[in-house]
């Protein structure tokens, strides 16, 4: 009797174990299907951006040709990190120091910005 009710023991484990190495692989499978399926999500957002910043790009490319502006690279990355700096609320100050200009070609650089934020700040106070 202790035989029978040792290999029925076997038994019952070696399928317990076969079901659960199947219910595993299932598992499995199905987490593999969510990981490619984020993968894809995540593909298709960045050649969205990609795009974005390719339109962006030539957008630039065709104002800055219509406008008649040429200018260097250098000064570009030069602006754009003037720009970047007044946008975070830098003073016109620590922005000079930073780029090693004086603060009246910051101001100069940065009078259109200026304008156009006092004008919107004054069509505010006066709704």
């Amino acid at each position: 009797m202790m035989e029978w009710t040792l290999i029925l023991l076997i038994a019952i484990s070696a399928v317990l174990l076969i079901v659960s190495i199947i219910s595993n692989r299932n598992l499995e499978k199905q987490k593999h299907k969510e990981i490619d399926m984020v993968h894809v999500a995540v593909m298709k957002d960045i050649n969205n951006v990609h795009e974005q910043i390719r339109n962006l790009e030539l957008d630039i490319e065709v104002v800055t040709k219509e406008a008649g502006v040429q200018l260097t690279p250098e000064e570009m990355i030069f602006k754009r990190e003037v720009l970047d700096l007044y946008k975070r609320k830098y003073s016109i100050e620590t922005i000079a120091q930073k780029k090693q200009v004086s603060e009246s070609e910051i101001n100069q650089f940065l009078a259109p910005f200026l304008a156009a934020k006092d004008e919107r700040s004054k069509l505010a106070n006066e709704i």
